[in-house]
């Protein structure tokens, strides 16, 4: 056997096995969409007559859906190689962000290995930290500055919002996947196509809340005249998304704070031939049949923080739920079970929307199922809090309260229940909030960054901002992301031990 078949039998081997595997994983009807959307999506490559010169890429959350989405475009890639004797190639990226737990890395690798990924020299895996791109490490620590972004991010939105679950957790984290999707994009020689289960209408939806959402904060900070993003295409709503997220961070850590808003721009420098291709029409499953590809064949595991509610990629659902827990206790003086229960109940409803298997909701019913198990979920909670962000319990409670928005609104309550020491000085509190010489009582801001884990600018940022609404509907660039936003409700609860019914919108996942 010459040189050049041993390479090609190198090549040819694992994926023969990949797909053999693949074929016994899959529902029949699925492998023959696999082959129908592989047609389809080798006539619409730039280069078809070659194919091995076109580049699509993948972006792989670590959640279920990414994963079969991943496995789908796998078996479209080999079925071609086995048409044609050469295929596309595959790029896969992960963005990685503070909330995503090891267990997730480790069910990417596991994912990776089972449809033999690793060392197909047509495949390309990738871990975005923020803005830097590597290939794909498990075992790679998390970055600090990452870390540090995440958690300044969350604090700064969840103090407007009394720790409410979409817009502290996910609004920033939502700029930075769509970074991520610009960066893996454009990375090396760029991508030619970019994989989205997303049907055309849902892909047309997004694109028009984008436009409005776009004009929305064009109206509310002045930028209305400033003209619209150039380029066309995927281009253009990349740049559209950076001059939100520059909005969006401007009001969040203040206009001032240029260094900030620089770090959290949108990729823009994709090449004008990428565009999307929807796999929407060919992968029809039932749920079922994913779960048993996921924890069969691509070898999942979920644990309790990895797998919350919705998400099958990110620990924050979990956190979501606890401050509810902490609100419902501190702020309204009830009880912690009260407030999980409600949020329980309202993320319960999201994954009946999500067509979730049954299974799967009775298991995360149970999960929170009685005092013990909320018990336990609290600790966990608590646990990934301080594994995850580095705030402890009483840095949550403070966020809770959001006493800090609206210069102060909540302060007086705040000190009053939860630091009844300071509450004395409360007026040398607002003067140093309000732009007071900070060395007239040092002592002062180091307990107020300890209470909140935010320091003094940060803090007078929040000073200056908008106070939260108790009705749960946020003031501002916040609440125009979050009116567009499906992840939401209106639940009844009461806002005091004995008080009256009364009706709040809450968000999570």
């Amino acid at each position: 056997m010459t040189t050049l078949q041993l390479d090609g039998a190198r090549v040819a081997d694992p994926r023969e096995a990949a797909f053999a595997e693949l074929r016994r994983s899959l529902p029949p009807a699925n492998l023959q969409a696999a082959l129908r959307c592989g047609a389809r999506l080798a006539a619409e490559l730039p280069r078809p007559d070659k194919l091995e010169a076109n580049l699509v890429l993948v972006a792989f959350g670590g959640g279920k859906d990414s994963a079969y989405t991943v496995a789908f475009v796998r078996a479209m890639q080999l079925i071609l190689f086995r048409v044609h004797g050469s295929t596309f190639r595959l790029r896969v990226a992960t963005n990685r962000h503070a909330g995503m737990p090891q267990a997730v890395l480790d069910n990417i690798s596991r994912a990776y290995e089972a449809l033999r990924l690793i060392g197909d020299p047509d495949c390309e895996l990738l871990m975005i930290d923020g803005s830097e791109v590597t290939p794909f490490d498990p075992a790679a620590p998390q970055r600090d500055h990452v870390i540090r972004r995440n958690r300044l991010d969350l604090l700064m939105t969840g103090h407007r919002t009394f720790g409410d679950g979409r817009p502290t957790f996910c609004n920033a984290c939502n700029f930075s996947v769509v970074n991520s999707f610009g960066l893996a994009a454009a990375h090396g020689a760029g991508a030619d196509l970019i994989i989205t289960g997303d049907s055309r209408e849902e892909q047309r939806a997004y694109a028009l809340w984008v436009g409005r959402l776009a004009r929305s904060v064009g109206a509310a900070d002045g930028r209305a005249g400033r003209g619209g993003a150039a380029g066309t295409g995927l281009p253009r709503l990349l740049a559209t998304m950076d001059q939100i997220a520059s909005s969006y961070f401007a009001e969040i850590h203040g206009a001032a704070d240029a260094d900030a808003i620089a770090e959290r721009r949108i990729a823009t420098g994709v090449p004008e031939r990428l565009r999307f291709f929807s796999i929407y029409g060919d992968t029809a499953y039932e749920a079922g049949d994913h779960m048993r590809l996921l924890t069969g064949f691509l070898g999942f595991e979920f644990d309790d923080i990895a797998f919350s509610f919705t998400e099958s990629d990110c620990g924050n659902p979990a956190l979501m739920a606890h401050l509810r827990g902490l609100r419902c206790e501190r702020v309204f003086q009830r009880s912690y079970e009260e407030g999980m229960a409600e949020y329980v109940s309202f993320a319960l409803g999201l994954m009946r929307k999500k067509d979730y298997p049954p299974e799967l909701i009775e298991q995360m019913r149970r999960r929170y199922a009685g005092p013990d198990a909320v018990a336990r979920m609290r600790q966990a909670a608590s646990e990934y809090a301080a594994r995850t962000f580095r705030l402890t319990g009483e840095q949550l409670v403070c966020m809770v309260y959001s006493p800090f928005a609206g210069r102060g609104a909540g302060l007086g309550e705040f000190l009053r229940r939860e630091h009844p020491a300071l509450a004395g000085r409360i007026g040398d509190i607002r003067a140093l909030l309000d732009g007071g010489p900070a060395d007239a009582a040092p002592w002062l801001s180091g307990e107020l960054e300890r209470i909140s884990a935010l320091d003094l600018a940060h803090l007078r940022v929040l000073y200056q901002s908008p106070a939260p609404s108790r009705d749960g509907v946020a003031p501002g660039i916040i609440g125009a992301v979050l009116a567009g936003d499906p992840h939401k409700a209106v639940i009844q609860t009461r806002h005091a031990k004995s008080g009256p019914a009364v009706l709040e919108q809450i968000s999570g996942r």
